[in-house]
C-alpha cells in the first residue's frame, strides 16, 4: 500500500502533537480520526478550552475522540479500522488492544535519542542533564514505556540559551520533517527497525508541582538549567517573604559573593543578582504571586529594599 490512501488515526494533544498533525494533513496523508486527551477547563472564568490537536482536526473535518482513558475505552479507533496509528506526545499509555489494531503498527514520534530519556518530559530533561544534543526517535510502540524497535532517529544541538520553550519549537519541526521522510520507506518494508540497548535506558519522569522549586544550594548551572527547562510551563520558583516567585528567565554569573545561598546581593537595572554555592545567578524575567509575567527592570519600579532578603 502507497502512503496516498493509507488510512491513519493520530493519536495527540499538545502544540507538538498539533504541529505533526498539521504537517501530515498538508503533505496529503489520510487522516480519519485523531484521538486526543480531554478538554480542559482552565482560568478562573472556568472555561472549556479544546486541546491543540483538537483544533486542528476540526480546522480539516476530522473526526475527534477524547477518551478519559484510553485503555478502557477505544471502540472507535476499533471501528475506523486503521492501517496505522501514529502517537506524538499523547499523554497516556496505548494499550495491547489498541497497538494490536493497525496492519502497520502504531508508530511514535519521540522527543530523545532512545534509549536516552524514555518518558513524558525529554525536551526539558535533557535541559536539565545539561546535554548538548538531543533529537528525535520514531519507533514501533509496545505496550513498555517508550521501549518499541526504533525506526529512525535524527540528532540537534541544544545551544546554552535553549529553553524549553525555543527546543521545543525545534523538534516538532525536526519530528515532523523526520516523520515526513520516514513514513514512504517504512510503508514500503524498507526500514529494518533496530532494537534499543537496553543497558542505555535513561527516564524522563513527569516533572510533579514538588519538581519546580528550586534548591538554591545547588550549583549555578544546575539551577540554571532547570529554570531554562521549566520555561515557558510551569515554570521554577522559588520563595522571598514566603511568597512564590516564578523565575522564567535568569543568566549565569561567573563572580563569588559574600552571605547565604539565595541572598539577593546586588540589584542592576535588568537583573536581580542571587548568590549560590559557586556564583551567582541574575535573574531577569519572573512573576511574583498574583501577578504577571515581568521583566525585572519592571518589577524594580519602586522596590529598593531587596538586597540583604534571601529566596528559600
Amino acid at each position: 500500500m502507497s502512503e496516498d490512501n493509507i488510512k491513519i488515526i493520530f493519536m495527540g494533544t499538545g502544540d507538538f502533537s498539533a504541529f505533526v498533525l498539521e504537517g501530515l494533513i498538508k503533505n496529503n496523508y489520510q487522516i480519519i480520526g485523531v484521538v486526543s486527551q480531554p478538554d480542559k477547563v482552565v482560568g478562573r472564568k472556568k472555561e472549556l478550552v479544546k486541546t491543540e490537536t483538537k483544533k486542528v482536526a476540526e480546522k480539516y473535518g476530522i473526526e475527534v475522540f477524547q477518551p478519559v482513558s484510553i485503555r478502557k475505552d477505544y471502540q472507535f479507533i476499533k471501528d475506523k479500522n486503521p492501517d496505522l496509528i501514529i502517537t506524538c506526545a499523547y499523554g497516556q499509555i496505548v494499550p495491547r488492544g489498541v497497538l494490536e489494531i493497525p496492519k502497520y503498527k502504531c508508530i511514535n514520534v519521540h522527543g530523545s535519542l532512545l534509549p536516552k530519556l524514555r518518558g513524558a518530559s525529554p525536551i526539558q530533561q535533557a535541559i536539565m542533564d545539561d546535554e548538548k544534543e538531543t533529537g528525535i526517535t520514531i519507533m514501533e510502540m509496545v505496550e513498555k514505556m517508550d521501549a518499541g524497535d526504533m525506526i529512525s532517529s535524527a540528532k540537534l544541538k541544544i545551544d546554552n540559551e535553549d529553553t524549553s520553550k525555543s527546543l521545543f519549537l525545534k523538534m516538532q519541526v525536526l519530528g515532523l520533517d523526520l516523520l515526513l521522510d520516514t513514513l514512504p520507506k517504512y510503508l514500503k518494508g524498507e526500514i529494518t527497525p533496530i532494537k534499543q540497548d537496553e543497558s542505555k535506558v535513561t527516564f524522563a519522569p513527569l516533572i510533579k508541582r514538588e519538581d519546580e522549586k528550586l534548591n538554591l544550594n545547588d550549583t549555578r548551572r544546575n539551577i540554571y538549567n532547570k529554570i531554562r527547562a521549566l520555561n515557558e510551563e510551569p515554570g521554577a520558583y522559588a520563595l522571598l517573604d514566603d511568597e512564590i516567585i516564578k523565575i522564567y528567565e535568569a543568566v549565569e554569573i561567573d563572580k563569588e559573593y559574600k552571605g547565604e545561598n539565595g541572598q539577593i546581593v546586588d540589584t542592576t537595572k535588568d537583573l536581580i543578582i542571587v548568590k549560590v554555592s559557586d556564583g551567582a545567578l541574575g535573574l531577569k524575567r519572573i512573576k511574583p504571586a498574583s501577578k504577571k509575567v515581568m521583566l525585572v527592570r519592571d518589577y524594580l519600579n519602586g522596590k529598593n529594599n531587596l538586597v540583604g532578603k534571601v529566596f528559600k
